[in-house]
């Protein structure tokens, strides 16, 4: 058998594991597995990611505000053109939504009312009478999503880090203080550190691996590319409504990605978009934009996986010595990337991670552990290399 002995392995080279194990491979010997051909095919490859600091729970928001600058300035070599667009979000309120966009007002940061004639000079298919009032993020930014991925996948190589595509982990075992896992191929990867990255597959991983669930809910997201004409909508903002029930942004200059912001739950897999959410797709954004759909030129699916909570998981597991959690990341895995791969790796090496401790606890996987009481903020840094 084909042997190869790591510090860590990482199973999942999606942008949670590539980031996490660029990041790591900083000062450890790293293998990134990949069951498939290509690294982030199933939901990073499928993402058409925006930046915005009022999306998630608090610990995603301060992950997302922890990335900006990374994305604004990546460093020396990361890439050779900018990560980053400018996108304003519009928030649209219905009758029926004005309490909750009074509520997102006042709790959110660089939020601010919009006039109704002010969203229409910018989105000139907006329908008069389908929202009462409006809200705007200014400071958001669309994310070219292939290329942060590359450069991260780019930097584990350049640190030494081994990336095995088609390698799906199958016999996960730990012996004599090393995880072992057998692949598809055949070969063994050994490390005393195992990070369980999969995505949508992270309950299946673990369950490889004798280590209980968390209780990750994949979910199907679709999008469709229409065609928007007679308008231009390049220089659109980002366009959905305060409830989060679709969403419209420009995409390839000239076309607009309409999506029915779907939630539907379902096993991990190759997922496919489903007519019915193509439908709702295009007569949810016809309500509030008066757009012509003469036929959809792309239709696309991908898996979004919740914590129970909906919040991350990132930590040591409860009860398995070495197994580190880095899933849940729902609809925010792009743009809180940059922070999340660090503050993996800041973890695993047992450096203070500068975050507060509340939002360590909320991160902490180890709070879904049976019988266990609240987690104790002040103790995740301390504890953190197992």
């Amino acid at each position: 058998m084909d042997q190869h002995r790591f510090d860590i392995v990482v199973i999942g080279a999606g942008m949670a594991g590539a980031t996490a194990a660029a990041r790591l491979a900083a000062d450890h010997r790293v293998a990134l597995l990949e069951a498939e051909e290509s690294a982030g095919y199933h939901s990073t490859g499928r993402s058409a990611a925006i930046w915005i600091l009022n999306y998630g729970p608090p610990d995603v928001r301060a992950l997302t505000g922890r990335s900006r600058a990374f994305f604004e300035q990546p460093p020396e070599g990361f890439v050779d053109h900018p990560l980053t667009r400018r996108r304003p979000v519009v928030f649209l309120a219905p009758s029926a939504q004005l309490a909750q966009l009074q509520a997102m007002l006042a709790e959110g940061l660089g939020l601010s009312e919009i006039g109704l004639a002010e969203v229409a000079a910018r989105v000139p298919a907006l329908r008069p009478g389908y929202a009462v009032a409006a809200a705007i993020e200014e400071d958001a930014f669309d994310i070219d999503v292939a290329a942060l991925h590359q450069g991260f996948l780019a930097l584990l190589r350049a640190r030494g880090g081994v990336l095995a595509l088609r390698h799906r982990a199958q016999r996960i075992e730990r012996t004599g203080g090393l995880w072992a896992v057998q692949t598809s191929t055949g070969a063994m990867f050994q490390a005393p550190i195992l990070v369980n990255a999969a995505g949508a597959w992270g309950d299946a991983v673990a369950a490889a691996a004798g280590v209980a669930p968390l209780g990750l809910t994949p979910m199907r997201r679709t999008g469709v590319i229409i065609d928007p004409a007679p308008y231009a909508c390049e220089s659109w903002p980002l366009v959905n409504d305060v409830g989060h029930s679709w969403y419209v942004r420009p995409e390839a200059r000239t076309r607009l990605m309409v999506s029915p912001a779907d939630e539907t739950p379902m096993p991990p897999q190759d997922v496919q978009p489903d007519e019915i959410d193509v439908a709702i797709a295009i007569e949810r954004m016809q309500q509030a934009l008066d757009i012509p759909v003469r036929r959809v030129e792309h239709r696309w699916a991908g898996l979004r996986s919740f914590t129970p909570d909906r919040s991350l998981a990132f930590g040591w597991d409860a009860g398995e010595e070495g197994f580190f959690w880095c899933v849940g990341q729902g609809g925010y895995g792009i743009q809180t990337a940059p922070a999340a791969g660090q503050l993996v790796a800041d973890l695993i090496g047992g450096r203070e991670t500068g975050f507060a401790p509340a939002v360590l606890a909320r991160l902490d996987p180890r709070r879904f552990a049976q019988g266990r009481g609240p987690v104790d903020a002040g103790a995740v840094e301390k504890t953190s290399a197992r």
